[in-house]
């Protein structure tokens, strides 16, 4: 009953936001319940992590400024080659910016070496990251549930989760050397087979699930700067 009561929250959250904008989702949200049906919302989009401790719900007027500013960053993603770029929520209810690169643009099999087309894409985005240097970063490397040759499922579950963070911190070494800076990188983990977003019964399934994704999110530098725009001081 509890799974349904949560599932009839974002579905409502969904069905009110659908047709707004990133500022007028940040305002909707950015409110007294925010940091709660963002946490709901970060669960079930594998991303509950992803935001920057705060000590309070974010009030409306800074949730907009936010929204404003991802809306911003969103668009500078969007024209980066290769990426797949979506808004979403994080942990405090606030609007963030999800990238994700599929590893077999990123790496070639069982590889945590960049490829060249990599290092064009990341190229890109690495501009987007300084041009919006105000935002944290959390970079998270995942895999499909595909076995390794002579292992047993355990080790083939900690050899993919291995292979993951690899991945992902292939990807933040080589934006740190383009000059990204690693105070703005505040995560990089690697989850395995955890949180498919298709089907592993399939090659396409799977192929959408080796992947790496960038989350960029709101600092608590930029949430303290949106609360006092929002409060006219």
């Amino acid at each position: 009953m509890k799974n349904v009561k949560l599932l009839s929250v974002v579905i409502c959250l969904g069905i009110i936001l659908a047709g707004c904008t990133n500022t007028q989702k940040g305002a909707a949200i950015g409110v007294g319940g925010g940091a709660v049906l963002g946490g709901i919302i970060g669960k079930i989009a594998g991303n509950a992590g992803v935001g920057a401790a705060i000590g309070a719900a974010v009030g409306g007027g800074a949730g907009a400024i936010i929204g404003n500013k991802m809306d911003k960053a969103k668009k500078e993603a969007e024209a980066v080659k290769n990426a797949q770029v979506q808004a979403v929520t994080d942990a405090n209810g606030l609007q963030a910016v999800k990238v994700t690169f599929d590893s077999g643009i990123l790496f070639t099999t069982g590889s945590s070496t960049l490829a060249a087309d990599a290092k064009t894409s990341l190229q890109q985005f690495s501009n987007v990251l300084k041009n919006n240097s105000q935002c944290d970063v959390a970079i998270q490397g995942y895999t499909d549930n595909q076995g390794w040759k002579n292992s047993t499922a355990a080790e083939s579950q900690q050899k993919n989760k291995d292979l993951s963070l690899s991945r992902a911190n292939s990807v933040s070494t080589y934006l740190k050397g383009l000059g990204v800076s690693a105070a703005q990188i505040k995560s990089v983990e690697g989850f395995g087979e955890d949180n498919p977003v298709a089907p592993n019964t399939t090659a396409a399934g799977q192929a959408q699930n080796r992947r790496v994704e960038i989350y960029m999110y709101a600092s608590q530098e930029m949430i303290k700067a949106a609360e006092a725009q929002a409060a006219g001081k």
